[in-house]
């Protein structure tokens, strides 16, 4: 039996157990929850940066958007007030949209 040892959507087990499949879970405590989250965010950004082509970027965006929505819950925030800070951060500092580089500054 292969061994997974990572945080899984909620449906997954459902999933497995309508294959007939034996599996094992348990729910992990909120230190753990966390830590968990935080690696599974570079798992799903990871899987983003090693997509070639727009479907499957979108695909794996939606990952990265569905961590994100379970940190800023964890962090006791909806996804409505992370987005009213990075709107707030994109009007003091601007976006990306500019494809700006920064090569170097002068030091004093």
């Amino acid at each position: 039996m292969p061994t997974y040892n990572k945080l899984v959507r909620d449906r997954i087990p459902e999933i497995i157990e309508s294959t007939g499949k034996k599996f094992s879970t348990r729910i992990l405590d909120d230190n753990e929850y966390i830590k968990e989250l935080k690696k599974k965010s570079f798992e799903e950004l990871q899987e983003y940066v090693e997509t070639n082509n727009n479907e499957d970027s979108i695909e794996e965006l939606a990952d990265v958007l569905e961590i994100l929505h379970a940190l800023a819950e964890y962090h006791g925030a909806s996804i409505k007030e992370v987005e009213e800070i990075r709107k707030q951060k994109a009007e003091k500092r601007g976006g990306f949209r500019e494809k700006i580089f920064l090569i170097e500054v002068e030091d004093e």
